[in-house]
């Protein structure tokens, strides 16, 4: 974390900390369904609060189109951050102005409030600098502690550092240190395990990693288009055959960069795309005409525990099959669980992101083995395609 100031280099006593989170979370009926984003952004709470701080959080919720609604409010997530926290969380109904401004002047030293949804205002997500200047009259420092929308160059997310001193959350920090260790500054040999349904949406990422990996395993769907390419016939398997002069490309480049490419040699078949469907193995080769490929086979399965076991650095994004059915969860579950296996063994170092992804660890009881599970989703995929992501960019020391 050379290049980034982080909390450890702040003077957080008495001040005002602008702390830009992700509090994005999923709902039912009213209540939170999943508090994976909130425990997340703990640490950097109870930091700001020991040392004195006073700590103002932004975040924003759902897709508002209108201006404020109820729908789209933070007010029935601070309830939840304080059971969380097991602190009190105050609200304000409003993310600059007036109301923000009176309930930040009633703080003391320790206490938490969190501002209503900065993306109420259109000025937000335009990164208009007035917006942020505004905000920024709101604080002394500004603590960016939501890398998941870091790829948004919002006035909460990258405006507001043109204006305050700004540091690293330690969320953030994490987040940071994993990926710079797993993909910029990585111990080799280096596997990426690229899976999910379409070529088209991972194109980037497929270009970058071949010149940064040893192993490109090519997974899911997207496995189907570049065995077409090679001149299998995938019966009625998901392929986007449109693509593969790109795949041939992609395997090409692969080539010249001295990266290894996998792809299944065998496959779990069926005709039907359900639950517990009849289903059969088969080489990748004997795909019948009215057949699909829903996971990866057991010769598959076998050479890429096989391959593992080289391997010092392992990036994962997207599932081999349709993990959500069984049994074509079955090729995702057990190559999770020898990555973290290994992983335990410190023989590895594991980093996974998507939420395809998490949600198959997790399935696979393998989550809570591996080196580090990135929550974010669109700035986790365009950091592995080397894109610049601006709410990073800002908190470089300058």
């Amino acid at each position: 974390m050379s290049d980034f100031n982080t909390l450890e280099s702040a003077d957080l006593s008495g001040k005002r900390i602008l702390l830009r989170v992700d509090l994005n979370v999923p709902m039912e009926n009213g209540k939170v369904s999943d508090a994976t984003r909130i425990e997340r952004i703990l640490p950097t709470l109870r930091e700001i609060s020991e040392k004195g701080g006073k700590a103002i959080l932004l975040a924003h919720f759902g897709r508002p189109k209108n201006g404020p609604d109820t729908a789209n409010s933070l007010r029935p997530v601070a309830a939840v951050l304080a059971q969380h926290l097991g602190t009190p969380v105050a609200f304000a109904a409003d993310s600059i102005g007036k109301v923000a401004q009176d309930a930040i002047a009633k703080m003391h030293n320790g206490d938490v409030l969190l501002l209503e949804n900065t993306r109420f205002y259109k000025a937000e997500e335009t990164n208009d600098p007035a917006h942020a200047a505004e905000l920024a009259k709101l604080g002394d420092i500004f603590v960016n502690d939501a890398f998941s929308v870091a790829h948004r160059a919002h006035a909460s997310t990258e405006g507001l550092a043109n204006y305050l001193p700004s540091f690293a959350g330690r969320a953030m920090q994490q987040e940071l240190d994993a990926l710079t260790i797993a993909l910029e500054k990585p111990e080799h040999p280096v596997m990426a395990v690229v899976g999910g349904a379409k070529v088209s949406s991972k194109l980037e990422l497929l270009g970058n990693l071949v010149k940064k990996v040893d192993v490109l395993v090519i997974a899911g769907g997207m496995a189907n288009t570049f065995l077409f390419a090679m001149g299998k016939d995938v019966g009625k398997s998901l392929c986007e055959k449109d693509l593969a002069d790109t795949a041939r490309e992609i395997l090409r480049a692969a080539t010249a960069a001295n990266c290894e490419i996998m792809l299944p040699v065998d496959a779990t078949v069926a005709r039907e795309f359900k639950a517990n469907a009849a289903h059969r193995h088969v080489d990748v080769d004997h795909v019948a005409a009215d057949e699909m490929m829903l996971d990866i086979g057991p010769k598959t399965e076998a050479l890429l525990k096989q391959k593992l076991k080289s391997i010092k650095t392992l990036v994962w994004n997207g599932p081999f099959g349709a993990f959500e059915l069984t049994p074509f969860d079955h090729g995702t579950n057990q190559i999770a669980r020898a990555a973290a296996e290994l992983t335990a063994q410190g023989k590895l170092l594991s980093v996974a992101g998507g939420g395809d992804t998490v949600s198959a660890l997790n399935q696979a009881g393998a989550a809570d083995r591996f080196t580090y599970i990135s929550t974010a989703g669109g700035a986790f995929l365009e950091w592995l395609e080397g894109k610049v992501l601006p709410g990073v960019e800002a908190l470089r020391r300058k």
